[in-house]
């Protein structure tokens, strides 16, 4: 395909498309986009999660009554099985499109892939490596112990489920609130983790991947994993089901490589892609202090002065804030520095 067609690149080849990033628009009143954007919101990606989330419950869990004991039994088999899934979704699209780079170029973001530019701050100067390695050593634990744990807790009734048989109209609009659930607790503590020595010790590691690609996207502090596979636990508390809690999860889980794929469009076959819907994030990994939620579901940076869209206007504005924030911290220096 010709990315020009959809975008431009600079001298240096990196690409941007030429569409703007908009919030749903529902939230703008343009009601004659909705029927697209819901396409666009069922299709690919929660479809695919779905999926993924109907063989874990009929394939992997046990009987709930098994889960009312953290047995290792179920507990090591959830934990490989999520590993292999990770494995083999994130490396397929590593391999095609990073190591044998089935598009080239053509509608990657950076140009530059990340084997190109070893780093002291990774593991063994490897992005790769290093992403690779915090991915399986750090995060996929922590997602099957979470999750786990919350099973564990459904099983024993330390929650507010409901019964589907009952409930199922209400159950099936958490299923489609999921997404939303995920964008503000991602942003809530997103935000928080750019703060201060919040950010030095922890999300800085995840941040060091600032041409990011698929194993960068649970490559993470152990508290920053801790924190993003947590929200799982918002079922606990809501009148939900052990299923619904597992989309959550899977959807979270997987749905990471979303904003990390570093291509706007993933080339399928010969003129035909799959929008990828990284552009927001990858904004967020390019400037650092924007985007820190999602793609618009539940606008919280369109909000809080912090959404950037992805054009020249959205970089004026960005800039403008650096710079009051630049004053600020500038006056606020003066006032504390001792007079001589």
């Amino acid at each position: 395909m010709d990315d020009l067609q959809f975008g431009t690149r600079d001298k240096r080849g990196n690409w941007t498309p030429n569409a703007r990033l908009e919030i749903a628009p529902f939230w703008t009143g343009r009601f004659e986009n909705l029927g697209r954007w819901l396409i666009a919101y069922i299709w690919p990606h929660n479809t695919i999660f779905m999926a993924v989330t109907l063989a874990y419950w009929y394939l992997v869990l046990p009987p709930m009554e098994v889960m009312q004991t953290l047995s290792w039994t179920w507990m090591l088999k959830l934990h490989i099985v999520n590993s292999l899934g990770i494995f083999l979704l994130f490396g397929s699209i590593e391999l095609f499109y990073y190591i044998r780079r089935k598009q080239g170029t053509r509608f990657k973001y950076n140009a530059r892939f990340p084997k190109e530019n070893p780093s002291d701050v990774f593991w063994f100067k490897s992005q790769n490596i290093d992403n690779f390695l915090r991915t399986f050593l750090f995060s996929v634990p922590l997602w099957t112990l979470i999750e786990s744990v919350t099973l564990w807790a459904f099983a024993n009734g330390w929650s507010h489920a409901v019964d589907p048989s009952q409930h199922w109209i209400w159950l099936a609009v958490l299923v489609l609130l999921a997404p939303a659930i995920h964008e503000i607790h991602f942003f809530c503590g997103h935000w928080l983790i750019h703060r201060g020595v919040l950010y030095k010790w922890i999300h800085s590691i995840h941040h060091n991947s600032i041409n990011p690609s698929p194993w960068s996207s649970l490559s993470m502090h152990p508290v920053e994993a801790a924190f993003f596979f947590s929200e799982m636990a918002w079922h606990l508390l809501l009148p939900s089901a052990p299923f619904v809690a597992m989309f959550q999860l899977t959807s979270t889980a997987y749905g990471a490589i979303v904003g990390h794929i570093g291509f706007d469009k993933l080339e399928i076959t010969e003129g035909q892609a799959v929008d990828s819907h990284a552009y927001a994030h990858y904004l967020h990994h390019k400037y650092f202090e924007v985007n820190y939620g999602g793609d618009g579901l539940i606008p919280l940076d369109k909000w809080f002065g912090t959404w950037h869209d992805g054009t020249k206007a959205a970089d004026e504005q960005m800039m403008e804030r650096f710079r009051r924030k630049k004053e600020r911290l500038a006056a606020k220096a003066g006032k504390t520095t001792p007079a001589k």
